[in-house]
């Protein structure tokens, strides 16, 4: 052996650290598919955050049938397929709470106007969704939306623009206005509320919403006694008077 080099020996494991080392991978593996196949992890209560006690229970309802199946064989995209389709619901997610419990977290729809074609009413989220059939007169404070009683509605419907969509979302950026919305009505490419008043706000095309809104909310306030309408269709010379022409229905 030449002077100065260094020669390493490496030591083979001995046959029992080998065979420990097979064996814990495939013993986890064993339990992990008895853990699955048993009822170790069953699912056995639902937890559910978010919307109001009646949206909840939908969404109990909903995963029903997940109840006893494994948390670790849970199919996760099923549940929150189930519960996206909701009408009530706008998304969900999910969280296994070992060991017997299903946690899911919702977004719910947030209404914003009563949907009105015809005799019939609908809850109106702020997505334009339709989310619940309503008795007549049901949630009176809510504003109203009519349409045209060709338009299908059922509860899940997303409305089409002209059709509704647009006058909720319209609606839903007006939370808070400081005065009560009446009515809300797109036609002709403007976008109109009645407030309870009887005043006819006049947002135009359905733009700037935002903008024209924070100018009527300052507007209301200085408007002279007999005013019957305000025209923020161009939120830089908003138009007062008393030439009124009626939008929608009251």
């Amino acid at each position: 052996m030449p002077r100065g080099r260094r020669v390493r020996l490496r030591a083979r494991p001995a046959p029992r650290t080998l065979a420990v080392v097979v064996a814990v991978p495939l013993v986890l593996a064993g339990a992990y598919v008895a853990a699955r196949e048993t009822s170790t992890f069953a699912i056995r209560s639902v937890s559910v955050d978010g919307g109001t006690p009646a949206v909840q229970a939908q969404v109990q309802a909903a995963v029903e049938p997940f109840v006893g199946k494994s948390l670790l064989a849970l199919d996760g995209r099923a549940i929150v397929r189930r519960v996206d389709a909701l009408p009530t619901v706008v998304s969900a997610s999910y969280d296994r709470a070992f060991p017997h419990t299903l946690r899911i977290s919702v977004v719910p729809e947030r209404p914003v106007a009563v949907l009105r074609r015809g005799l019939g009413s609908w809850l109106l989220s702020a997505r334009g969704r339709a989310i619940a059939r309503l008795a007549g007169g049901a949630r009176p404070a809510l504003p109203r939306v009519w349409v045209p009683t060709t338009v299908q509605v059922a509860a899940g419907t997303f409305l089409a623009p002209e059709d509704g969509a647009i006058a909720a979302r319209a609606l839903a950026l007006a939370s808070g206005f400081p005065a009560r919305i009446s009515t809300a009505a797109f036609a002709h490419g403007e976008l109109a509320f009645r407030l309870r008043s009887g005043l006819e706000l006049r947002l135009g095309e359905p733009t700037d919403l935002r903008l024209k809104l924070a100018v009527a909310r300052r507007a209301l306030r200085l408007l002279p006694v007999g005013t019957t309408y305000l025209d923020v269709a161009v939120p830089q010379r908003p138009v007062a008077g008393a030439d009124s022409q009626l939008s929608g229905k009251a």
